[in-house]
């Protein structure tokens, strides 16, 4: 016996949990947002790059830290496929490849406002402060890593944003405000999607958790000079 279309239509409403209204995932981000100070997790980070079609993956940890009102600073230690680490602050962007000795580095003072738009996005940062350059709308319900979690469209209200980001989704656990998922869409069609896994929010941190560990006889780049 085959059962009617309207039949799966009912039953895939009554398995699937209904997406939370946007003032209640607001609501939830705002609480965590004014008692957030850092956060650890394992990350996996999935490059797209539309033109050519290839997906690349990476994995490693995740470290962000409020050091002050208006600046986070994240350090990120890939492990797989090829080792490095990562510092970003809203000011500078720092790579050390481990394999050539060498710490390329990045000025990113007159970015700052498309900085804001990776650094701050989910991670203590009021509702007040996202809606001021996004329209930000409940899009559905999705597990990830096992978790059930509300997604969250960003849609950039600035032109000068909307010309390297189209379209952000984070994904909001129905247990706490901050994501475990955030994904970044650029018009060409590139997107980076990271998942966070065995997050830790508020662990014990110090400044140097978010600065890059380097050798003594480490070569310095300035790529852009």
């Amino acid at each position: 016996m085959r059962l009617p279309i309207a039949g799966l239509a009912l039953l895939a409403a009554a398995v699937s949990p209904a997406a939370e209204s946007l003032s209640a995932v607001q609501a939830r981000m705002d609480k965590s947002a004014a008692a957030f100070t850092s956060l650890t997790a394992r990350v996996k980070k999935i490059g797209y790059t539309a033109v050519i079609k290839d997906t690349s993956t990476e994995t490693g940890t995740f470290i962000i830290k409020k050091v002050k009102v208006g600046d986070v600073r994240v350090r990120m230690e890939i492990d797989k496929p090829d080792a490095r680490s990562v510092a970003l602050s809203r000011k500078k962007y720092e790579v050390f490849l481990p394999k050539i000795n060498t710490v390329q580095e990045y000025d990113l003072s007159q970015y700052g406002r498309l900085v804001d738009q990776f650094l701050l996005l989910g991670f203590g940062t009021p509702v007040k402060d996202i809606t001021k350059s996004y329209e930000m709308a409940v899009t559905g319900t999705d597990t990830i890593d096992g978790q059930q979690a509300t997604r969250v469209e960003l849609r950039p209200k600035v032109e000068s944003v909307k010309e390297h980001l189209k379209l952000v989704q984070i994904w909001i656990p129905l247990n706490d405000g901050n994501p475990i998922q955030q994904k970044f869409l650029q018009p060409s069609g590139d997107y980076i999607q990271s998942t966070y896994m065995d997050v830790k929010v508020n662990p014990l941190l110090k400044d140097a958790d978010v600065q890059l560990t380097l050798p003594k006889n480490v070569k310095r780049e300035k790529p852009q000079k």
